[in-house]
């Protein structure tokens, strides 16, 4: 059956978009793909959280993870419940070895995220005493098509076990991102501005924090670490969707005053580029979270919720 990309704010398809094959194995049984930090196009070994891939069907995947207790993202401790952009880090990187092992070449650079959709299950969530926990992907491909011949779209929807138990699902659409030249040039942060204490936006450290308080209190994207390994690797000038979620994450947990363990959802659809310094992001509640938006340049850059236990 054709599938086929659909504009995600228009709701029409786009022209020239055709269904694309799934490049076909030599054998759909083949052993494992070898992996390595710099196939999936990390700065560090150290960044690497899928070690192993394996493609028992044509739309189907699994992975092998391994998630360090001494994640950047995780708070110190001897007990610790792994961040939830984990497992979208996780799941993006899976779509790069996916992309570039077994996909139609893309035009220009690999394709980005641009929605995200997480789950969890709090009572199944793994919690990590020792060096790592050893995390399995199961990993379904759908909405795979090209446009005038290249790769421009596919989803993945994956589910996370731990021991045999499923603790989590997450889905993410991957697309071209829109050119970011020049559109930045209006969003200057005001200089007056004030960070959160990390413990107050659910971050691990003061390095991990990406808001800050602007003119009459308003929320604004200005990271502390504009280099941070994990949501900022290589020091962009726009936020990668996996960061724009966090920030959202984080105002979401600043504004109900919520720690980090009551996140048990998060969803993020990207509209435009979020410039890495200078958006806003406004948060209004609703009966099971927070929605929060953000505007960057003029105009609406992304929009999400965060779903949180109790509410």
């Amino acid at each position: 059956m054709h599938e086929m990309v659909v504009d995600r704010v228009t709701g029409t398809v786009p022209p020239r978009t055709a269904a694309a094959p799934v490049r076909p194995p030599e054998d759909i049984r083949a052993a494992d793909t070898a992996l390595t930090w710099r196939s999936i196009g990390l700065e560090t070994m150290a960044s690497m959280l899928v070690v192993s891939l394996r493609r028992p069907a044509a739309r189907y995947f699994e992975a092998e993870c391994q998630w360090p207790r001494l994640h950047p993202l995780n708070e110190r401790g001897t007990a610790v419940p792994h961040h939830p952009l984990i497992m979208v880090e996780s799941l993006r990187q899976l779509a790069v070895a996916v992309e570039r092992h077994h996909l139609p070449p893309a035009r220009g650079a690999q394709l980005e995220a641009v929605s995200v959709s997480l789950g969890l299950h709090p009572q199944a969530r793994p919690t990590e005493r020792g060096s790592a926990t050893d995390v399995m992907l199961r990993c379904t491909l759908s909405d795979l098509a090209v446009r005038s011949g290249a790769l421009a779209a596919y989803r993945l929807t994956a589910e996370y076990l731990h021991a045999g138990t499923v603790f989590g699902r997450c889905t993410m659409r991957f697309a071209a991102s829109a050119p970011a030249e020049g559109e930045f040039a209006g969003v200057v942060p005001s200089a007056a501005l004030l960070h959160p204490p990390a413990a107050a936006v659910g971050a691990a450290g003061d390095q991990d924090v990406l808001l800050a308080r602007g003119a009459q209190g308003r929320l604004v994207v200005v990271p502390r670490d504009p280099a941070h390994p994990v949501l900022l690797p290589g020091r962009p000038t726009r936020l990668p969707a996996p960061a724009v979620l966090e920030a959202g994450r984080q105002a979401a947990l600043l504004s109900s005053g919520m720690t980090a363990a009551a996140v048990i959802g998060l969803r993020l659809d990207m509209a435009a580029a979020v410039p890495t310094r200078g958006a806003l992001v406004e948060v209004a509640g609703e009966p099971s979270g927070i929605r929060f938006l953000v505007t960057g340049a003029g105009r609406i850059s992304a929009t999400g919720t965060v779903q949180l236990l109790g509410r």
